[in-house]
């Protein structure tokens, strides 16, 4: 059975791996959002395909109005802070 200090140690490594500019601002006491919720760039391609849809919809285009709700509905699933892990699978212990 492993302690409590050596699942600590584990989730340390994980959190290493998985964000290493979060682990090292946390070390460093200078507080960083996680990975997760950094959303700079799901941000920008919504704008982005928000102008586009617009764009299409004020011209009577098809096509922009098409590639609008592409990007639009692809910077959407961008929000999600899971969509880079495996669903159903936890932190291993030792």
């Amino acid at each position: 059975m492993p302690t409590y200090d050596e699942r600590l140690r584990v989730l340390e490594e994980q959190l290493r791996r998985d964000d290493p500019g979060f682990a090292e601002a946390m070390s460093g006491g200078t507080p960083r959002g996680p990975r997760e919720y950094r959303r700079r760039g799901a941000w920008l391609w919504l704008a982005v395909g928000l102008t586009v849809l617009g764009s299409g919809i004020a011209a009577g285009h098809g096509l922009l109005i098409a590639g609008g709700l592409v990007v639009s509905g692809a910077a959407a699933n961008l929000f999600d802070p899971q969509r880079g892990r495996q669903h159903g699978r936890d932190i291993p212990t030792p």
